[in-house]
């Protein structure tokens, strides 16, 4: 991954699977353990700013030939910050790739200057690790093609979770039947500054126009289950949920440590030469 000091410092604390070293699997399908990076930005160092600090890591990994990719976005919606997806197929792949960095003494030095120059633009930074529940997800799909994540997090009530695997099974069964362009990937918290019943429901957009078509999702999905199961869902919601949370990103390509099949599939994700500057005219 691409801290260099992931390993080391321990696991510390939004789909979308990238590279697995071992694997080298480059599908932007959910991955089995889903690792996200969070770097919280100082006011006015978001945007271009921060793009350009966010090459160096590109520069580097590019330059070392690194087989493990990344896929970065930003917030829309909330606090002002980028999150960095990292997909494994497992947790010893996500170890095979950090201690094959920490042997890489130039790459290693690389990350670790970008690091102090990227630094100095953030408030906070934390890392989160997840694992995929492929039973509740729906219609979890490879992502190349969309452009934004709505990232919901649940955080559900000590010895509740039965209640919580009841109604997601309402949700997932429901909207199967309601909506055509529902979409989501569950995952589970498994290290992280609260990982103890917090879950991740990623749901992937090509356009913001899918938020106008489902606008009438929840209706739809009300006459779909009925009244009395719709009296169970206010009862489950009731007894298992703590609190929730949803927000909205834009996958922004120039920060990404694109996969040669991503951009194959996709030019999106071959960020565009920056433009030359322009001579000045002759007096």
């Amino acid at each position: 991954m691409r801290k260099s000091a992931g390993l080391c410092a321990g696991l510390l604390f939004l789909l979308s699977g990238v590279g697995v070293m071992a694997a080298q699997d480059t599908s932007m399908a959910p991955p089995k353990v889903l690792v996200i990076q969070r770097e919280f930005l100082k006011p006015g160092k978001a945007g271009m700013v921060h793009e350009k600090s966010e090459s160096a890591f590109i520069n580097a990994m590019t330059a070392a030939k690194w087989p493990t990719h990344y896929l970065a976005m930003t917030s829309m919606s909330g606090r002002s910050r980028a999150l960095l997806l990292f997909g494994y197929g497992s947790f010893e792949d996500w170890e095979k790739d950090n201690h094959a960095m920490e042997k890489n003494a130039t790459l290693s030095a690389a990350i670790e200057r970008a690091e102090v120059a990227d630094g100095e633009l953030q408030t906070e930074y934390n890392q989160s690790v997840w694992t995929y529940d492929p039973e509740f997800s729906l219609r979890a799909h490879d992502v190349v093609h969309d452009r934004y994540f709505e990232l919901s997090q649940y955080h559900i009530k000590p010895g509740h979770r039965a209640e919580w695997m009841e109604l997601m099974k309402i949700y997932r069964d429901g909207y199967q039947k309601a909506s055509t362009l529902a979409n989501w990937a569950v995952f589970e918290s498994y290290y992280g500054e609260d990982n103890g019943g917090l879950y991740l429901a990623v749901s992937a957009m090509k356009s913001l126009a899918e938020d106008d078509q489902t606008m009438g999702d929840d209706k739809k999905f009300s006459d779909a289950v009925g009244a009395e199961t719709m009296k169970k869902v206010r009862e489950l919601t009731a007894a298992c949920m703590e609190s929730s949370q949803t927000n909205l990103f834009e996958f922004s390509p120039k920060m990404s440590y694109s996969a040669d099949e991503w951009i194959k599939a996709d030019p999106f994700w071959k960020p565009k030469a920056e433009a030359a500057a322009k001579k000045p005219a002759n007096p």
